[in-house]
């Protein structure tokens, strides 16, 4: 008991003088901050957590993923829940840089396949676009990053219009704006036809079924007008690719390089983005684990750990200011989509096993907001599951309808049994449903 008691006083002193970072597997359903950790800190803390109560729930690693806290309206972070604790994070990646990727990785499709591109030959390539959540930061990126690069957007205060158009065949829409391209000394008008956010009658957003039903609506209004699919992911994207692109021999341009849409290039799909999820979902466990240990959050980040790994550079940013790490974006299309096939295979340099006797075992608590959601349940989770291997942390999975917050919060009941938490929210609004219940 007083070397523990001595332990702690020690740990007690370092974490005064220091900033620390962020925790195996059982399933059911960068430079960052600065400051070193001794041995005596990291073995207090995992001592105090064995001893079980020594850290209170509002004291405990929290890591918010894939749904940064934040105004759905404004866009505008919610530094409260980004700073709920010192060891308090968000993992996600850099949105505009992938938003950005994808309306010019579409634009370069168009002026690569100019002399076929337009269907109809009336001199507009015309394009329909299926938008996950107008309260989604991602999703808003998206939008304007494809209405960016095509030149079909508007400005309203101060940034493109992400709203939906609706249907807008004759360009009359106030929303978007017809686009001018030049190719080869020819000019081409560019249209969004349509577009429309892909909610169900249940409330759940990013919905492919929606998507799959709206292509044929579109299909059977604007024919052959339709030149162009674009989706905000790959999820909807796969879906009116299956139900009418593909036999149509239109290119559909997703995000998130799920297997099945990468597979799909070599049928016609146009193309994706990888964000890199092999980088977020280490990330996510990552930070956590480091938290846990005591060590500087960097560890196994930027700089390496003890077994050796480390992200490379050139994959990933961290800004400080939003204590957010973020990865990078790749556009995935038929020139390299052979490196892309497995969206579950983790990153090499960061899969080198931990050893358990100075990275003992922590428990995690982890939700995904919706367990039917294709991307976070067919990529997101399954690479999550092979680091927390890695990482000996064991983690708890929690899968939510997609709809209402309260579906996850309600199995959070008893926060007491976990050394960290993971959030993914329904709704980017919503932090303080969480760390309410971490502050009783």
């Amino acid at each position: 008991m007083k070397k523990q008691m001595a332990l702690l006083m020690t740990a007690a002193m370092v974490a005064s003088l220091s900033a620390c970072g962020g925790s195996s597997s059982s399933s059911s359903t960068t430079a960052a901050a600065s400051g070193e950790s001794t041995a005596a800190a990291s073995e207090a803390a995992s001592q105090g957590a064995a001893a079980g109560g020594a850290v209170e729930n509002k004291d405990k690693p929290v890591v918010w993923f894939n749904r940064q806290p934040s105004n759905s309206s404004t866009g505008e972070l919610d530094m409260t829940a980004l700073n709920f604790n010192k060891d308090t994070y968000y993992v996600g990646f850099d949105a505009t840089q992938g938003a950005e990727l994808q309306g010019e990785m579409v634009k370069d499709y168009i002026e690569k396949n100019a002399d076929t591109i337009d269907r109809n030959g009336d001199g507009i390539i015309g394009y329909v676009l299926a938008i996950g959540d107008v309260g989604h930061n991602d999703s808003v990126a998206r939008t304007r990053g494809v209405r960016k690069a095509l030149g079909t957007g508007v400005e309203k205060d101060g940034a493109i219009d992400s709203s939906p158009a609706g249907t807008n065949a004759d360009g009359s829409s106030a929303v978007v704006q017809d686009g001018t391209l030049e190719v080869g000394g020819k000019s081409f008008k560019v249209r969004e036809l349509a577009s429309q956010e892909m909610k169900n009658s249940a409330g759940a957003t990013w919905d492919a079924a929606t998507a799959g039903n709206a292509i044929g609506t579109w299909a059977s209004s604007l024919g052959d007008q339709i030149d162009i699919v674009v989706s905000n992911n790959d999820g909807m994207g796969m879906a009116m690719f299956n139900a009418w692109s593909e036999s149509e021999k239109v290119p559909t341009f997703g995000y998130d390089a799920n297997s099945d849409a990468v597979a799909a290039i070599a049928n016609g799909y146009g193309g994706t983005i990888s964000q890199h999820t092999d980088v977020q979902a280490y990330l996510t466990l990552r930070v956590l684990r480091n938290a846990l240990d005591g060590v500087d959050i960097d560890t196994g980040i930027g700089t390496a750990d003890d077994a050796g790994n480390k992200l490379p550079d050139d994959s990933y940013k961290y800004v400080a200011d939003e204590r957010s790490y973020y990865a990078l974006n790749v556009a995935v299309t038929a020139d390299n989509y052979q490196d892309f096939t497995d969206a579950t295979k983790t990153m090499e340099d960061v899969s080198k096993q931990l050893d358990a006797s100075t990275h003992p075992t922590k428990k995690v608590w982890l939700d995904i907001y919706n367990a039917a959601d294709n991307f976070l349940g067919s990529t997101y989770q399954p690479l999550l599951q092979k680091y927390d291997d890695l990482l000996n942390l064991d983690v708890e999975y929690i899968g939510g309808d997609g709809q209402t917050e309260s579906n996850i919060t309600n199995r959070l009941g008893n926060p007491g049994q976990y050394d960290a938490f993971a959030i993914n929210m329904v709704k980017t609004d919503n932090a303080a449903s969480y760390t309410s219940l971490l502050s009783q």
